[in-house]
This record gives C-alpha cells, sequence and structure tokens, in this order.
C-alpha cells in the first residue's frame, strides 16, 4: 500500500466521526420536526410497511453528506468531488418538492439528467475507457449514472436496505480505491458517505422510526454514482460494476418485467425481490442482514477485480447475485433458504 493511500485512510478518521455524529444529531431534529408537522407516509396498498411513519430523513443525512464532500473537495481541489457535493444538495431541493407536493416524471427526470449531466464534465471520456470514442463513452456513462439515481430510489422500500447498501457501496469504493491504486481522494469520499448511510441505520432499522424519502435516496443514488464512476475513470470499470451488482440485477429485472407487462414502470410498487421476500414472511431486518452478506461477498470479488483479476471478479459477482436472487425468490414463496 502506498504512503498517499495510507494517508488517505488516516486522514479519513476525523471525516467518519463528524459524519456520524452529525447525522445523529441532525436526524434526531428532523425526525421531531417531522413528527410536529405530521408530515409522514401512510401505508398503502403498495407499501411495504403497516404503521404511519415519519418521511424525510433526507433532510438530515444529504445536507451532512454533501457538506463533508464539498468540504474535501475544496480541501483537495477535486472537481469530481465538489460536483458531487453540489449536485447532491440540487437533488435534495428538487427531490423534497417531489416528496411532499409531488412532481411529474418528466421534470423530475429533466432535473436529474442536468445534474448527472454536469457531475459527469470532470470524468467525461474516461469511464468506460479506450474501447468508445469520447461521445459515446460520455453518453453511456451519463446513462448508466441517471439509472443509478432511479433504481436508488427504486430500491428503497423496506426498512434499512439503503442504510446497509450505502454502508457497502462507500466502504467498498475505499477498499477498491485502496488497492487499485486509484484516486486517494475517494476514499474519505466514500467513507464518509458509507458512515453516513450507516448512522441513518439508527432511525431507519426494522422497526423504522423513520423513512429516508426521495430527499434522501435520490442523492445518495448520485453521490454514490458519481464515486463509481470515479472509480472506472482510473480504470476499475470492473469494480465499479461489481460493487452495486446486486441493486443492478434486482431494479433492472423488476423493471424489465414491469415493462413487458405494460405497467407504468415509475409508480411505486412491491414487485421487487426483496420485497416479494417480506411478503413471502422474512422480517425486514432478515431480508435486509441477507442483503448485506451479499454486499459484503460483492466487496470481496470487487477487491479481486481490483488486484488485477479482474475476469474472476465479473464470475464470482454473477454467482453472488445468482444466489441472492435465488435465497429471495425462495423466501418469496414462504420457504426456508
Amino acid at each position: 500500500m502506498s504512503a498517499a493511500i495510507q494517508t488517505a485512510w488516516v486522514q479519513s478518521w476525523p471525516w467518519l466521526i463528524v459524519a456520524g455524529a452529525s447525522t445523529i444529531v441532525a436526524g434526531r431534529g428532523v425526525l421531531s420536526w417531522l413528527k410536529r408537522r405530521q408530515i409522514l407516509d401512510c401505508p398503502n396498498e403498495r407499501s411495504s410497511h403497516t404503521l404511519p411513519t415519519p418521511r424525510g430523513g433526507g433532510l438530515a443525512t444529504s445536507p451532512v453528506m454533501a457538506a463533508l464532500l464539498l468540504l474535501l473537495g475544496w480541501q483537495a481541489s477535486h472537481p469530481l468531488i465538489l460536483t458531487l457535493g453540489g449536485g447532491a444538495l440540487a437533488l435534495l431541493a428538487i427531490s423534497w418538492i417531489d416528496d411532499r407536493r409531488g412532481l411529474p416524471p418528466g421534470p423530475r427526470f429533466l432535473a436529474q439528467a442536468a445534474t448527472v449531466g454536469l457531475g459527469l464534465l470532470p470524468v467525461a471520456g474516461a469511464v468506460v475507457g479506450d474501447a468508445l470514442p469520447w461521445w459515446a463513452d460520455s453518453l453511456l456513462a451519463g446513462l448508466g449514472w441517471l439509472w443509478f439515481v432511479n433504481l436508488y430510489n427504486f430500491m428503497d422500500g423496506i426498512d434499512g436496505i439503503t442504510g446497509i447498501e450505502t454502508l457497502s457501496l462507500g466502504t467498498g469504493i475505499a477498499i477498491v480505491a485502496s488497492l487499485a491504486p486509484a484516486d486517494p481522494v475517494l476514499i474519505p469520499a466514500g467513507l464518509a458517505v458509507a458512515v453516513t448511510g450507516g448512522a441513518f441505520l439508527h432511525f431507519n432499522w426494522h422497526p423504522a422510526r423513520m423513512f429516508l424519502g426521495d430527499s434522501g435516496s435520490v442523492p445518495f443514488g448520485f453521490v454514490l454514482g458519481g464515486l463509481l464512476a470515479g472509480l472506472a475513470a482510473e480504470g476499475q470499470l470492473a469494480a465499479a460494476l461489481i460493487l452495486p451488482g446486486y441493486y443492478l440485477a434486482d431494479a433492472t429485472i423488476t423493471l424489465t418485467r414491469r415493462a413487458l407487462n405494460g405497467e407504468k414502470v415509475w409508480q411505486a410498487h412491491r414487485k421487487h425481490f426483496y420485497q416479494r421476500a417480506v411478503q413471502g414472511g422474512k422480517r425486514h431486518d432478515q431480508v435486509a442482514a441477507a442483503i448485506g452478506i451479499g454486499n459484503v461477498l460483492l466487496v470481496a470479488a470487487a477487491a479481486l477485480a481490483a488486484a488485477g483479476h479482474p475476469w474472476p471478479g465479473v464470475v464470482a459477482a454473477i454467482g453472488i447475485v445468482a444466489a441472492l436472487l435465488a435465497v429471495l425468490h425462495r423466501w418469496s414463496q414462504g420457504s426456508p433458504a
């Protein structure tokens, strides 16, 4: 491990302490405010919860994450990290309006696309590699990043799942950046996002006392998508695809099925693998924990790819994701794993 990587890990500790403490303090304040204002997510036929629950935890997580990224980006004079911090704040504002009043899919999508387009500028043409011309690389990376923002929102459907995924991805990004080696700034950035998401589990672990809402899941998806794009631009495309492997598979398979059935894919539903596992009788925390275990294995597969063995890492990741989907499918049938 190089001296720069070792220094990045040592210097990450203050960021982690601030991220965790700030999220807990801000979360308590936001939870109290949401209760006073009666801003609640009431159960309906598409919900996986049964009691009215305060919704808007993103008002705590997104400002903390954005502030840390802006400070880190300013300290390191790093355009990608600065752009991610600013974009997270912009998407927080748009998503909070959507949480409270509802926005049509068109304007919401255009706002996300514009933010992703700006976020792509520091890594444009370098994400996929030399296999594609500059414009094709940028277009493919932009579409993939935009899809990731939305799938992160789609997958926020049971207690604890987004906190687990954010904790896993942020930590995985830091580990891969250490092994590659990649830009050292990805280490504190990934860890700060990981701890912010992990600290939110204090409020969102089953039974949840507060939901994240679009104001949290959309900025998390944007920032993590940008950090994964940063990894890919450092030559770690395989690892960047492996880390979110379960989320990519569940969301893409489910969306494709719904589209083929003629359903409105942007509407809320309960057809993801993890949601059907809960409907099959498993608790939210059991399903979230299973996904967490799968993610630990995916981090190991990504580390293998980062260490110079991309194809064995990809093959291992495919097996891990397939096994996790199979377990969740069996649970959806009411069968033990």
